[in-house]
């Protein structure tokens, strides 16, 4: 494996983790109780569709076709969110304080993988990839560290 290759996978990975993120974060909306996390998670899944849209732009430059490959530890973490809610079937800030736990998990995954995929393109040469990464990777730190979303 080149890392070219490893740069592949990894970008597949992330393009499957925000595709099941855009089929999540409507549920988790749903089933949050406070109005102001409900926004959040709304706000959110409008990030992740242009989130996925750079990915696309990404493979573009690349050359392939945008594809995801399965992401077992986003699988892992979507099933952990359902037991969690099914544990806490009545909405109450105790359902809440559980998507926003399973929110914080999904994030910090996505800003490792990101993270990753920046240093591998810098690593080879692939200014114009990095930029797109970038642009993602700046969204996503500044909603963390506003803490809107995920730290209530």
């Amino acid at each position: 494996m080149t890392l070219d290759d490893l740069f592949l996978h990894t970008l597949e990975d992330i393009y499957f983790a925000e595709r099941q993120r855009l089929k999540t974060l409507s549920k988790m909306a749903k089933a949050a109780q406070n109005d102001q996390l409900k926004q959040a998670f709304t706000a959110h899944r409008e990030e992740t569709e242009g989130q996925a849209e750079r990915l696309q732009a990404v493979f573009e430059a690349l050359g392939k076709r945008a594809q995801g490959v399965t992401c077992e530890a986003i699988k892992g973490l979507i099933e952990e969110r359902e037991e969690l809610l099914d544990d806490a079937k009545e909405a109450s800030s105790v359902r809440d304080a559980s998507l926003i736990a399973c929110g914080q998990a999904v994030e910090h995954y996505e800003m490792a993988r990101y993270g990753a995929l920046i240093a591998w393109a810098t690593a080879v040469g692939r200014g114009d990839v990095v930029a797109l990464l970038q642009s993602r990777a700046c969204r996503q730190n500044r909603g963390f560290r506003r803490g809107k979303l995920f730290d209530s």
